[in-house]
């Protein structure tokens, strides 16, 4: 291989949005990316598999080097695609499930459909370890707080996945599970030393290393008493990258930085100085540059003048390469676009996803023993849905909650109440109306924990109002969706009901359990602050042949 071909590989740009757009002019972009820079790949954010699937194969074609296509498929593919392929729960319900099966299950499925849509490189599992309640970014991406948990779910999703073909991917080295700010927006200091890192936060990427995971994922964090240079991200750091977990932890797969496009690196380093950095600390994949020519030529500069040997640059292409051999492009790397569409509706990967979202359910409170929820025919029922935040979602949070409520109970009359962050003062009033006119109130909600959001709240006048609904005598349910930590703001709560999670499966699931449908059997993978233990979850009996 050519100099320019070898430093080609180590980057790997987005195939985002305007590419995928069908309205869009030819991706000549992406082509020249491949033509003239010689990319390793590209990491998709695709929502159409048909539109992703031609794509692709137009940019294989081009390639001289099969590329590496990768993806957060940390909820299946149908997380990705939203609407096309299985939507798997991720790791925090996976871990309230107790199954390490269904983890395994869970790699296989993302690992199936992931390699049929072509995508080589799985961005998951997340193994940090969650134990700061505050975490905006991690949260329920992460399995749980206890490391040994985490290790033991993780190694089983990785076995799920490479064994179905799919390279699985460690993150975020070393540990973003104690932070309380997201990297996306600004670059977190942790001040942990290494006694710490090795009770907490290593254990887990170990047991991944030992289980065979092919990647590793680097994160913009600082760790000042690890890291000599001041404010130098993990992602960019010798000690960190490449003594610590190449060398000490004996790491012998792929080495990738988070997305070089997050502040937690473009606030303080300008493209060329963050790729250069970053392959000198021992990536060997630089994801998503801000700018691919400059990242290009800023690298192939650096071997040119001796900054950076040509020894490193092969060696990590050497890594690259063997991994695109062990995903079978050498000998096939085009997608079957006649056969996507039955390997994204599998009937089987359906029904293992309802199971796991059924099981993860976790019934963490009931003190007045509503549960199972009995609803009277024409009894007059709030129905509340409380939002963090009015956009951002993908589907309409609480609507599939509201119609299966509605289908279980057709015969109760539901007044329907919606909150969020701008919900003004005198509307909060008019819900307290609306319930102390109500026969019951059946509460949802629902906290989305996301890149560039920054919080995992609800706003004072929303949890001022469960405060009032929680003294009232009448019959009261509060089931969340997402972030698991509100009983620690509220904890008059006399239900409180968790799913770890929201899209429309999981608030169908919630009815289910809600009306005695199906048992509740999870129990939580995290501690909630002076309120209830890891491992805590009340177990009920199908109550009804509905």
């Amino acid at each position: 291989m050519t100099l320019d071909e070898k430093v080609g590989q180590l980057i790997v740009p987005a195939l985002d949005a305007p590419f995928l757009d069908p309205r869009s002019t030819d991706p000549k972009e992406l082509e020249r990316y491949v033509r003239q820079f010689h990319v390793g790949g590209f990491h998709t954010f695709s929502r159409d598999p048909a539109r992703f699937a031609e794509l692709h194969n137009r940019l294989q074609q081009a390639a001289k080097t099969p590329l590496l296509i990768t993806a957060d498929l940390e909820g299946g593919v149908g997380y990705l695609l939203n609407g096309h392929g299985t939507r798997l729960p991720r790791a925090m319900a996976l871990a309230a499930t107790g199954s390490d099966d269904l983890v395994y299950q869970a790699g296989r499925i993302a690992a199936l459909e992931g390699r049929a849509l072509g995508v080589g490189v799985n961005f998951y599992p997340v193994v940090d370890v969650n134990n700061n309640p505050r975490n905006p970014i991690i949260n329920i991406r992460a399995f749980s707080e206890d490391p040994g948990q985490v290790a033991r779910f993780a190694a089983a999703y990785i076995r799920g996945a490479q064994e179905a073909g799919l390279l699985a991917t460690a993150k975020h080295f070393p540990g973003h599970g104690d932070t309380a700010a997201d990297s996306h927006i600004e670059l977190p200091v942790i001040e942990l030393g290494r006694e710490r890192l090795n009770q907490i936060e290593l254990p887990p990427f170990q047991g991944a290393i030992d289980a065979g995971v092919a990647a590793v994922m680097t994160a913009h964090i600082c760790l000042p008493k690890l890291e000599p240079e001041a404010c130098l991200p993990a992602s960019l750091s010798p000690t960190l990258t490449t003594k610590l977990l190449r060398e000490e932890m004996h790491f012998p797969g792929l080495i990738v930085t988070d997305a070089l496009t997050m502040s937690g690196i473009t606030n303080q380093y300008i493209p060329e100085e963050a790729a250069v950095r970053g392959v000198k600390a021992g990536a060997d994949i630089l994801l998503i540059p801000v700018d691919v020519e400059k990242t290009f030529r800023a690298l192939k500069h650096a071997v040119e003048s001796g900054d950076i040997p040509v020894e490193r640059i092969d060696a990590s292409v050497r890594r690259i390469l063997e991994a695109k051999a062990r995903l079978g492009f050498n000998q096939s790397r085009l997608v079957d676009a006649a056969q996507l569409e039955r390997a994204l509706s599998n009937p089987e990967h359906q029904r293992l996803a309802q199971t796991m979202i059924e099981r993860a359910l976790t019934l963490v409170r009931d003190e007045h023993q509503t549960i199972p929820l009995q609803l009277k025919p024409k009894q007059r029922v709030l129905w509340l849905t409380l939002l963090d935040a009015p956009n951002g979602w993908r589907d309409r949070p609480g609507e599939a909650f509201g119609q299966a409520l509605r289908a279980r109970y057709p015969e109760v009359d539901f007044i329907e109440a919606r909150l969020d962050n701008t919900s003004t003062r005198e509307t909060v009033a008019q819900v307290k109306e609306l319930a102390d006119l109500a026969d019951a109130v059946v509460a949802s909600g629902h906290i989305r924990v996301a890149a560039y959001k920054g919080s995992i709240d609800l706003t004072q006048w929303q949890l001022d109002l469960l405060r009032h609904l929680s003294k009232s005598e009448k019959p009261f349910t509060f089931t969340l969706f997402g972030s698991p930590y509100l009983l620690s703001f509220v904890p008059e709560l006399p239900s409180y009901i968790l799913t770890y999670e929201y899209y429309p499966e999981a608030e169908r699931a919630a009815v289910r359990a809600l009306a005695g449908d199906i048992p509740f059997t999870g129990t939580l993978p995290v501690s909630l602050p002076e309120a209830y233990p890891l491992g805590h979850g009340l177990k009920t009996q199908v109550a009804n042949s509905h």
